[in-house]
């Protein structure tokens, strides 16, 4: 059995699409959890009515509101009682042959505990952005840590597939970040287990106004927390790593600072970074540009 980890807050109109998308799975051993974040009634009389096809087993977590990601996933997976947990965002859509294709993949690499898939990113109508026929993709499998910390893997959360042990092993999401807790877990379970890569898009991850954070910065935060966390247990190269994407973190902040015209914002990514990251060319680069006023 495959446990489906769905959070949801509001967001009927997309609910509605990400759970038909779940109901049209090819493969069909899967129970669907459902945590919700204190939605309003017409949300949760909607999750109320859903009646689980083909004798599927729904469980619905009523949760006062949160705000968190982090924490919303973890009440679900602690109600899952599937091999395997994949998670699915409630506003985001799978390919009916989804499930089908990660489990065989997993199966033909037994090494590996967790799997991702391609996807494709879409407007709020469903409709591939025009911006997708130029992304480079590029793949990666097996041993990734070193890619996800550089951010060279694109793995998104409706992508992943894992076994709920190597997931609960890793300590699941880590509920004190304020952003980026997909990737930090990502960063662990590439440290216990090897990735499997279905190369095709069969995820659709739906970019709107809604998802769009107004706290912009709150992603670099979480990213640097992550990174820093980290440190802690890696061996000396991979903490050198960890290191440099800090300074390299701290750097990209201050230049969107910068690009907003925040110009004292930017100089005070750049002044609390200094103790770590002053060895790093990205970080110098960017406190020249500052003191350029470019």
């Amino acid at each position: 059995m495959i446990s489906v980890i769905v959070p949801t807050f509001n967001r009927l109109d997309y609910l509605r699409p990400a759970l038909d998308s779940v109901f049209a799975q090819t493969f069909d051993a899967w129970e669907l959890v459902v945590a919700d974040d204190g939605s309003d009634v017409a949300t949760r009389t909607h999750l109320a009515s859903l009646t689980a096809p083909r004798g599927q087993r729904i469980e619905r977590l009523w949760l006062p509101h949160r705000g968190s990601p982090a924490a919303v996933r973890n009440a679900a997976l602690g109600a899952a009682r599937g091999e395997h947990v994949a998670f699915l965002d409630s506003d985001d859509l799978w390919a009916p042959r989804k499930l089908e294709e990660q489990l065989a993949a997993l199966r033909a690499r037994p090494d590996c505990h967790w799997c991702y898939t391609a996807f494709t990113r879409v407007d709020s109508s469903g409709v591939a952005l025009s911006e997708e026929r130029d992304r480079l993709w590029i793949p990666h499998q097996g041993a990734v840590f070193d890619d996800i910390a550089r951010g060279a893997a694109a793995i998104r959360t409706p992508s992943v597939m894992a076994t709920r042990r190597l997931v609960l092993d890793a300590g699941a999401f880590d509920e004190a970040l304020p952003s980026a807790e997909d990737y930090d877990l990502w960063m662990r379970l590439a440290l216990r287990s090897p990735v499997a890569l279905v190369d095709e898009a069969l995820v659709f991850v739906r970019l709107h106004d809604d998802n769009l954070t107004r706290d912009w910065s709150s992603a670099f935060i979480g990213r640097d927390r992550s990174l820093r966390k980290l440190q802690s247990q890696v061996d000396p190269r991979r903490r050198a790593l960890l290191q440099r994407e800090r300074a390299r973190n701290a750097a990209q902040l201050a230049a969107e600072h910068a690009a907003r015209g925040d110009r004292k914002a930017a100089w005070q990514a750049l002044w609390q970074a200094r103790s770590y990251a002053w060895p790093h060319a990205a970080w110098w680069k960017q406190l020249a540009r500052r003191a350029l006023g470019r």
